[in-house]
């Protein structure tokens, strides 16, 4: 009862100028409460002392390139919204467009809906991160390689995406090209290639100083830190195939997480707050990494912009559709700040939802289950709700094996807007828990 009387509430807050500023007050109250300290630091500093002038340029730089960065993304979330109109008209000119499968039933079902519109958010995007080097790179020469291959990686899963839509590659290829997109990223990669060893599963590597049977067989493969006490261990060429596999996963798991208005730009939208947050608190910290933060930072403002504005257009009733450009685009993204900034990892707390979606589909996605081409929820036109979808299985119904249909299997019908906002608060719940972890759950497993 109290689930049905929190989502009541929520349908009556569902206007989406209202639920989207939602996940960026955090981020957005991090950067002021940075941008606050850094006055008061430099208010506070003796510039008349050589110590003094060089505290001044470091507290005001940072502050300073936040400013501007979320200038551009202002700027790149107001040319993507003016542009998608004209855009569109294009696209339906050209034949670039489809139905919405979930308004069967109604007067709309015939209506040609734009497809592809990602490809309009990703090119202002691309065009804020060129703006963005020039700045950056004065500050952060170091980095300018790293942008570069970000750029590069990008762009390759821009393209590869519109193709998609245009050509509908077979699945193989949507596999293997997000490797070969990523590969700029590990080739400039210069981070470190070492693991932290949870703390309960350090006795299965080193005992009483000793590396034990299961420790020396893994130092066949790769490197345990025996001065380390078996805590870390070095993958070596192996992270760099994790970091490769993190690519594929990021493109994939939000184009198969899909389906209903909204929910391939909201989910994404969510993400990037949730890693914008990250960023901020790890700079106002004073990070060892808080160079790879302010890199990450200054892409997550740009995307933010750019995609709050296409969720305007995509939002239900969506006048556009984002298609597998926007999904790869955006997956890119995501790869690109956490192979960059350095936290992987912590990037996949974001995408709880994204991982349980894909271990949930994976009878299907593997062929043990019959997988049809469309997975997404059934409109019934009578009530104007969404219901599971379902196919046969020999002489077995079942359930198409979604998220999206989970939810509708435990919470009943819902109207796909309904249904795209429940899915968008799990989300974000998903973030926060992954954040709480992250901050004050982590130090009970690592040092």
């Amino acid at each position: 009862f109290a689930l049905r009387q929190s989502l009541s509430l929520l349908m009556a807050l569902s206007n989406l100028r209202a639920l989207s500023i939602l996940p960026l007050l955090p981020p957005l109250w991090i950067l002021c409460q940075l941008l606050s300290n850094d006055l008061g630091r430099i208010r506070g500093v003796d510039d008349t002392t050589k110590e003094g002038a060089a505290a001044n340029a470091t507290t005001s730089s940072v502050g300073a390139q936040l400013l501007v960065f979320l200038a551009l993304g202002i700027l790149g979330h107001v040319g993507t919204h003016r542009l998608i109109p004209s855009i569109k008209y294009y696209m339906l000119k050209r034949g670039i467009c489809g139905k919405d499968l979930g308004k069967k039933g109604t007067k709309s079902e015939n209506d040609d809906v734009p497809e592809s519109l990602g490809i309009v958010s990703g090119a202002i995007f691309l065009i804020c991160l060129i703006f963005c080097l020039v700045g950056f790179a004065t500050n952060h020469p170091s980095k300018l390689l790293d942008l570069n291959s970000a750029l590069l990686s990008i762009c390759f899963m821009l393209f590869l995406g519109f193709t998609d839509d245009v050509l509908e590659w077979p699945w193989r290829y949507k596999l293997f090209l997000p490797s070969v997109a990523s590969l700029p990223l590990l080739c400039c990669y210069e981070g470190s290639r070492s693991v932290v060893v949870p703390i309960p599963l350090r006795t299965y590597l080193m005992n009483d100083g000793e590396l034990t049977a299961f420790g020396r067989l893994l130092c066949l493969f790769v490197v345990v830190d025996e001065n380390a006490d078996g805590s870390i261990v070095n993958l070596g060429l192996f992270y760099l195939v994790y970091m490769g596999l993190l690519a594929v996963f990021c493109t994939n798991a939000i184009n198969i997480y899909a389906g209903i208005n909204g929910l391939e730009v909201g989910q994404s939208y969510i993400i990037g707050c949730a890693v914008l947050f990250h960023n901020l608190v790890e700079i106002e910290a004073g990070s060892l990494s808080r160079e790879n933060h302010v890199f990450s930072a200054m892409i997550m403002l740009s995307f933010l912009g750019v995609s709050l504005a296409l969720l305007r257009h995509n939002w239900y009733p969506a006048s556009v559709f984002v298609g597998d450009t926007y999904c790869y685009f955006a997956g890119m993204t995501f790869a690109v700040v956490g192979i960059s900034g350095h936290f992987s990892k912590t990037l996949l707390l974001f995408f709880i939802p994204q991982i349980i979606n894909f271990l949930w589909s994976t009878p299907q996605l593997f062929k043990l289950v019959p997988c049809p081409k469309h997975r997404l929820p059934k409109f019934n036109a009578q009530t104007g709700l969404m219901e599971p979808s379902k196919i046969n299985w020999g002489k077995t119904e079942m359930v198409n094996m979604t998220l999206i249909n989970l939810f509708l299997q435990i919470l009943g019908p819902m109207s796909e807007q309904h249904l795209c906002i429940v899915l968008l608060v799990f989300q974000t719940f998903c973030c926060a828990l992954g954040l709480y972890f992250r901050y004050n759950l982590a130090q009970l497993i690592f040092d």
